[in-house]
């Protein structure tokens, strides 16, 4: 079996030293072809038992203070508070104040964002599509905070890139109806067809928010196949996690 560990990517970014946060890779775990191999959504149709046994290998390794607080992602807006339930939370995003929670998301091209305070009091993750970004999911999740968007940081983990995600005129349409300043995340490809920036596309908004801190968006999922889970790429595939917590 090949030896089991994982590859953590931390965000690169000037976060308060209490503040942990950063993107696993595929690179490590049970899971078998097509999901090879550190797979930890339980949604796409894994061996259960092998995603049970990654997330298990990411809370060992990491040293994670809890378990993860998984979410069954709808391409929405919602955005959970952690230290209000503890149930099976359906959203998009996941908020906490608390120390020692872990906000988490899963992608494989959609853009996780991870948001912290500069106090290191208030985190959260969010996962975003397009479907998400034309639902207002980023000022949703920015208004959870009790701090300005000006006090906030964001980190942008692994996502599709703009060459290689290719949308119709009615997802560009939908997209400009929420922020009209952002044409510029939208190059033409052919006949009612765009290249889309998501990146972009969601720096832009987070700007139109007042939230001006952004860092990472280095890596793109589609064309690193050996580090990353891409669904637009490869269809049946798994999902890498993007997580943040805090210290006391």
């Amino acid at each position: 079996m090949p030896a089991q560990y994982v590859n953590w990517i931390p965000a690169d970014w000037p976060g308060p030293g209490n503040v942990h946060a950063g993107s696993t890779t595929r690179t490590g775990g049970t899971s078998q072809v097509p999901y090879e191999s550190l797979n930890l959504a339980m949604h796409v149709g894994d061996n259960n038992n092998n995603v049970s046994n990654n997330r298990q290998l990411l809370i060992n390794e990491l040293k994670l203070p809890s378990a993860p607080a998984w979410l069954e992602q709808q391409h929405g807006c919602k955005i959970i508070n952690l230290a209000e339930s503890n149930k099976i939370w359906q959203a998009d995003g996941a908020y906490t104040s608390i120390s020692k929670q872990i906000c988490v998301v899963l992608t494989a091209d959609c853009l996780p964002l991870l948001l912290c305070d500069r106090d290191g009091r208030e985190v959260a993750a969010i996962h975003i599509g397009w479907r998400g970004y034309t639902k207002n999911i980023i000022a949703a999740a920015i208004n959870t905070f009790s701090q300005p968007p000006k006090n906030l940081l964001a980190w942008v983990g692994p996502c599709i890139s703009a060459e290689n995600y290719e949308i119709g005129e009615e997802v560009r349409r939908v997209c400009l109806l929420v922020n009209e300043e952002s044409a510029d995340a939208f190059t033409p490809s052919g006949k009612d067809h765009w290249f889309a920036d998501l990146q972009l596309l969601i720096r832009l908004q987070l700007r139109k928010c007042g939230l001006n801190s952004v860092f990472g968006g280095q890596y793109c999922t589609y064309r690193d196949k050996e580090l990353f889970y891409s669904y637009r790429r490869d269809g049946i595939t798994g999902r890498t996690a993007s997580m943040i917590w805090m210290d006391s």
